[in-house]
């Protein structure tokens, strides 16, 4: 794959400060002609940087008020099994993100309620009725900052 240079970094920074700006915009502000931001843009989206443009939503607007980080632990430790609960804990209304992890844990589950009560009945309704789960714990998130706009690092010197 071919790394970004500083067109293609400045280009991704212009659309994550508002993926709604034209691509005339973009173009004048990083100083290239409209047409070659065009292919710029086009190249980091067929290269697989740019997955797709999202709209950041306010949880709470969508009466999830109360979110939670769940770490979980799974038995027997496959394949199989893991694929399984991720795709269809993935598909639970609640939950945000799934992430398979190294560690104690097996999985960490990002998951959000419209209360206190609606996630202590997802917790025990629904995640701890599974039978491939032999442990969990959940942490109530109070704030959640994150960083909706990452630069590339720099390379790893190997020397």
């Amino acid at each position: 794959m071919r790394s970004m240079d500083e067109l293609d970094s400045a280009i991704i920074r212009e659309l994550q400060a508002d993926a709604r700006q034209t691509n005339r915009d973009i173009a004048r502000k990083v100083g290239v002609a409209p047409s070659t931001c065009l292919e710029r843009t086009r190249l980091l989206r067929e290269r697989g940087v740019i997955r797709g443009y999202h709209a950041d939503i306010d949880l709470a607007a969508l009466n999830r008020g109360v979110q939670a980080m769940v770490s979980a632990q799974v038995r027997p430790l496959s394949r199989t099994v893991i694929d399984t609960f991720k795709n269809s804990v993935a598909q639970l209304p609640e939950v945000l993100s799934v992430f398979v992890i190294a560690g104690s844990d097996d999985f960490l589950i990002h998951v959000s309620a419209q209360d206190i009560d609606h996630l202590h009945a997802f917790l025990v309704d629904r995640l701890s009725q599974r039978k491939e789960i032999v442990g969990f714990r959940s942490s109530i998130i109070f704030h959640h900052i994150a960083n909706t706009r990452p630069a590339p690092l720099p390379a790893a010197n190997h020397g």
